[in-house]
């Protein structure tokens, strides 16, 4: 099947089932099912954007314009997984966790009669990656429109820009409690370091960004094509001094850049340039 035609079966799958609760977090994923939800359901869909300590800041008031521009009616909510303590003691499972706080808060509204489905962005691409998350998908009866079409990611990208949503080139999204190595516990102050960390890189103008936090030490990962200038002494010395201001110690880069699922898939050949504290 082309990646229209999916877009079809997407649209079909939609109308079948007539009212849908979007989990939606303004991502490439979610982002274009709420905008193909809206397209074929209208007011029979809603976007539900779930808001804690481990959703980046900087993404917040994106994803709320977004869902605004696709005419989406945007319901905001207030998740706590940093209560629980399976979640905050990062197992290798921790996705899980969070996603079965989620879902048992949009099934509450899904509970209220208006909507009877929850939906959320899963693609076919993540059927071959470690997603434990997942498993609550299956658990609380969500379903994956996206998957059950056969949409992969890129196709998703290239409908995306075709619809003219501003999220098809968009770097990929992922918590913040994906920062740390698993089995670090995770606590407000570390995630308030990291958001401020990523909130500064994406203030340069960098692109997938990641500040993979341990202790108080950090390591910065830009887009590969970014590193050479990520290095540069008019970055470095103000990044330097700003990092140390928000309390780490040890601040050093990636040589490699980006690159998905490091903390969960280390690479044996990975380098890094360290900067000491103290420049």
């Amino acid at each position: 099947m082309t990646a229209r035609q999916k877009y079809e079966a997407l649209q079909h799958i939609l109308k079948e089932m007539g009212t849908v609760a979007v989990a939606y977090s303004g991502g490439v994923d979610s982002t274009f099912l709420l905008k193909v939800a809206y397209d074929v359901l209208k007011d029979n869909a809603v976007g539900i954007l779930a808001v804690s300590p481990s959703f980046p800041s900087r993404v917040y008031q994106r994803a709320v314009e977004t869902a605004g521009l696709i005419g989406a009616r945007l319901e905001i909510i207030h998740t706590n997984e940093m209560d629980n303590p399976d979640y905050t003691s990062n197992p290798v499972n921790r996705c899980y966790f969070c996603k079965s706080e989620l879902f048992e808060r949009i099934a509450e509204i899904a509970a209220s009669g208006r909507y009877h489905n929850m939906v959320d962005g899963s693609n076919v691409d993540d059927l071959s990656d470690y997603r434990p998350g997942l498993k609550a998908v299956r658990e609380k009866g969500v379903r994956s429109p996206l998957q059950e079409a056969g949409l992969t990611k890129s196709e998703i990208r290239e409908l995306s820009r075709s619809l003219g949503l501003p999220t098809w080139d968009k770097d990929a999204l992922a918590c913040l409690s994906s920062r740390f190595p698993f089995g670090e516990k995770i606590e407000l102050w570390k995630l308030k370091m990291v958001d401020q960390a990523e909130t500064y890189l994406s203030s340069l103008g960098f692109h997938n960004i990641r500040a993979r936090h341990t202790g108080k030490s950090v390591k910065i990962e830009v887009d590969p094509s970014e590193v050479d200038r990520l290095l540069s002494p008019e970055i470095r010395i103000p990044l330097v001094q700003y990092f140390r201001e928000i309390g780490y110690t040890t601040i050093s880069v990636d040589l490699e850049g980006y690159r998905s699922g490091k903390l969960s898939k280390p690479h044996k050949n990975e380098t890094a340039g360290i900067f000491p504290a103290s420049l």
